[in-house]
């Protein structure tokens, strides 16, 4: 009978969050898999606990996951933690956990802290519809696209940063989003911890002046709503409509997608864009 993986949510400062779930699962589970084996064996010594563990982390994941999932195919349990956190979360745990998927190997998951959640909560930003996007590329080329594609995006957004990149990231995100409401969380959960709530712009002087110390969590309020004049005209949405049916989509399909990005009706620009082939 196969073992099961369960992802251990540990804390991100505070020894204090480990749910007794989460503590009762690593005493039970025959082996840990952890992103660094010396982080999660001060957690393990604080519980008093003694366990073998394997080193899972971004540069191993593929011949390390195939070892873990033999190792569950016979039979062992394991339990998988991030240094901290949710393991899947900005994490090759993720490709574990696709592997057990696809080798029938069952999957629990043990809830626990996550810096995104504990953030946007001490946000005081808009927490109804939001994206998580993680780490920015430390390529300028490449982070400046990212933030390019999410000038438009109108739920809450969401970032780590590590301190030595976070005034740079911070000058990016202005030059691309303008003016915008900004939280910085840092040292969550920790005797230090830290919330600073203000704007892009004085983000960015600030961290000119201040070298920023610890790991950030970024909450930065989404664009506002497009105005009528910005909104896509009906000309613009029957030529969509007629780019995506010479893409492939049939006309039907297309006038839909349209519809649902622009706010048109469907049988209007289906109407319209048949009329243009008569």
């Amino acid at each position: 009978m196969n073992g099961k993986l369960y992802l251990v949510g540990t804390p991100i400062g505070n020894l204090g969050d480990l749910t007794p779930r989460a503590a009762d699962t690593l005493a039970q589970a025959d082996f840990i898999a952890a992103e660094d084996t010396r982080v999660t064996l001060r957690l393990l010594s604080h519980l008093g606990l003694k366990k073998p563990m394997l080193s899972y982390h971004e540069h191993n994941r593929e011949s390390m996951g195939n070892k873990i999932v033999s190792k569950l195919l016979s039979g062992e349990s394991c339990a998988l933690c991030t240094d901290a956190g949710m393991p899947c979360i900005s994490d090759p745990g993720q490709d574990l956990v696709a592997l057990c998927a696809q080798s029938g190997i069952e999957v629990v998951a043990i809830p626990g802290p996550t810096a995104l959640a504990t953030a946007l909560a001490l946000s005081g930003i808009a927490g109804g519809r939001f994206v998580f996007e993680g780490f920015l590329s430390v390529k300028k080329g490449s982070r400046q696209k990212h933030l390019a594609a999410l000038k438009s995006e109108e739920r809450t957004m969401i970032f780590y940063e590590a301190p030595h990149k976070l005034p740079a990231t911070l000058e990016d995100m202005l030059a691309n989003f303008g003016e915008r409401k900004i939280s910085l969380c840092r040292e969550l959960t920790k005797l230090h911890e830290e919330c600073v709530r203000t704007t892009l712009s004085e983000a960015a002087a600030h961290y000119r002046e201040h070298p920023p110390r610890g790991e950030y969590v970024l909450v930065i309020e989404g664009a506002p709503p497009p105005s009528p004049e910005q909104a896509v005209s009906e000309e613009e949405a029957v030529a969509l409509v007629k780019q995506l049916q010479a893409g492939g989509l049939s006309l039907s399909q297309a006038a839909k997608d349209v519809a649902g990005m622009t706010g048109h009706k469907k049988t209007r620009l289906y109407t319209l864009a048949a009329n243009i082939d008569s």
